[in-house]
């Protein structure tokens, strides 16, 4: 028998990841490949569900908040997505979306890859449901700028955040 707390869990807007578990270790799939670190660089596979009812798109971050840079480190950002896309293929683009500048200084996800001894960092992988179908933002748009905009028509947000260190 269903309790009501899983009733309510069935029912709320939330992502999910065949490659992240929250809370844990990034695979090494979604670790940067270059600047010492060794990994797949690719985005990882993400779906969402449950959005409310007036969603009319879908924008999705990746930010690590303890980079050693003001405003943290933005990974990955993605706006103007369909509000029929729930879901994207590990290592794959999501075709309606608009991917704007990371910190990388170029489009598309790229992965974590800390300073050596910087400590534990987090990566939030956090998809928004809008209020707009589209966010009038430029690809050269800083990702504080993406970041606020998306946060100002946000109805809804699910996060998963993975954790990585170089030691």
């Amino acid at each position: 028998m269903s309790s009501a707390i899983d009733k309510v869990e069935e029912n709320t807007f939330k992502l999910r990841s065949e490659n992240l578990i929250h809370n844990a270790q990034l695979p090494n799939n979604q670790v940067y490949k270059t600047f010492g670190c060794n990994g797949g660089n690719l985005s990882p596979q993400l779906s969402w569900k449950n959005a409310p009812i007036n969603t009319k798109s879908f924008a999705l971050i990746c930010h690590d908040p303890d980079a050693p840079k003001e405003n943290g480190w933005y990974h990955w950002l993605v706006v103007n997505i369909s509000k029929d896309i729930t879901e994207v293929g590990e290592g794959q683009k999501i075709q309606t979306g608009f991917e704007t500048v990371t910190d990388f200084k170029k489009t598309g996800y790229d992965g974590a890859c800390p300073p050596v001894g910087h400590g534990i960092h987090h990566y939030n992988f956090t998809i928004y449901a809008l209020d707009v179908e589209k966010l009038d933002i430029g690809t050269n748009s800083s990702p504080v700028e993406v970041e606020k905009l998306v946060k100002e028509h946000s109805i809804a947000s699910s996060t998963i955040t993975a954790v990585y260190e170089r030691k």
